[in-house]
């Protein structure tokens, strides 16, 4: 079986990515806006070898705790901005965003150490949240804080600088299963280091 191509290409208003097909069924997506966030680079680096941190662990929990902080913006195009019809009513919404720095060789990785730390096993790349995957699209939930016309201001977003807005849905808790939820003991001690050193 042959593999579909990724094209993406950049500029705001003429952005689009490109999954094109050998058999002629393409994917098309067109990005709908554009984020502006202080996050300059990735603080996961993906490669061929899998996933590190950029500066360490102290520094990437520190970056974690500064985008749970940070105010970024979602630009959308002003063609579309009836999109956001509404969208000031919810307290949170979730962000789909497509990872325009993970590199061709980041996107093959199948296997990681979970945060590129080595002291947990490598797992699955379905099995993370890495931003390193066959297609980057990267989702998070983020805090609306306001809307000025084609532009929403959240915090909790993650995505570097200008990466591509796919979409936006409203997060709707009950949505999302409350109880009997399983993860991994090696995300939950991750989850509990995390909240640990933001306590």
């Amino acid at each position: 079986m042959q593999l579909p191509m990724q094209i993406f290409t950049g500029g705001f208003q003429g952005m689009s990515m490109h999954i094109v097909s050998p058999d002629a069924n393409a994917m098309l997506l067109h990005p709908v806006g554009l984020i502006r966030s202080a996050v300059q680079e990735p603080f996961l680096v993906a490669g061929r070898d899998g996933i590190s941190m950029r500066e360490g662990g102290d520094a990437s929990r520190a970056h974690i705790r500064s985008t749970k902080e940070a105010i970024s913006e979602i630009i959308i195009d002003e063609n579309r901005i009836e999109l956001l019809e509404g969208i000031e009513e919810y307290s949170h919404v979730t962000v789909l965003y497509w990872g325009h720095r993970v590199p061709e060789e980041g996107r093959a990785v199948n296997r990681v150490h979970p945060m590129g730390r080595k002291d947990i096993p490598q797992t699955g790349i379905f099995s993370t949240c890495s931003p390193a995957r066959p297609n980057p699209v990267l989702s998070t939930v983020v805090r609306l804080h306001a809307r000025r016309g084609n532009v929403l201001e959240v915090t909790g977003l993650d995505a570097v600088d200008e990466s591509p807005l796919i979409d936006i849905k409203p997060y709707v808790p009950t949505h999302y299963p409350q109880t009997d939820v399983r993860i991994p003991a090696w995300m939950a001690g991750l989850i509990k280091e995390i909240t640990e050193r933001q306590g």
